[in-house]
């Protein structure tokens, strides 16, 4: 017996489900992915390198010799930021494939920006969409939030220590 479900009239490309296939298998996006200490590692990495332009800039402002304490944590606030971007990024691409796979209707462009169409999706589809949303992105979406959160309460530290010194 044939199948009576409609074709998907959505270019590969522009499909929900490739997108997320497509985001997971990015070395940038799927590092979100992996275990702690392999999600954690590129962050650090990137703080102790962002250290090369942070450093000399909070040395003009905070002499190591004469405010240690100071120059320490202006210099890891600015190194802070290309960490922060990252995962800002991380954050948006998920968040954007996210939404893409909750809609029950997906807008798609066949040949240009001048052709839009939209595209409901089959009960089906909506289904799978919303278990892959449920068990592989919001995990990742959860992760995302704790390491801003965390992030969030070592800069509320670091304002705390700079107004005892």
């Amino acid at each position: 017996m044939k199948s009576s479900a409609p074709v998907c009239p959505v270019p590969a490309e522009q499909q929900p489900i490739n997108e997320y296939q497509e985001l997971r298998e990015s070395w940038f996006f799927r590092w979100v992915t992996l275990d702690l200490k392999s999600y954690l590692k590129p962050l650090v990495i990137l703080w102790v390198l962002s250290w090369a332009i942070a450093g000399p800039v909070a040395t003009v402002s905070f002499p190591m010799a004469k405010l240690p304490i100071q120059f320490f944590l202006s210099a890891s606030a600015g190194a802070a930021l290309l960490p922060f971007l990252a995962l800002l990024r991380l954050w948006l691409g998920w968040v954007y494939v996210c939404n893409r796979l909750l809609q029950a209707e997906i807008f798609y462009e066949e040949s240009g920006w001048y052709d839009g169409q939209t595209w409901v999706k089959p009960e089906e589809v909506a289904q799978r969409d919303r278990l892959i949303v449920t068990y592989q992105i919001q995990p990742l979406l959860q992760r995302l939030r704790r390491t801003f959160i965390v992030g969030a309460m070592i800069a509320l530290g670091g304002v705390l220590v700079w107004q005892i010194v």
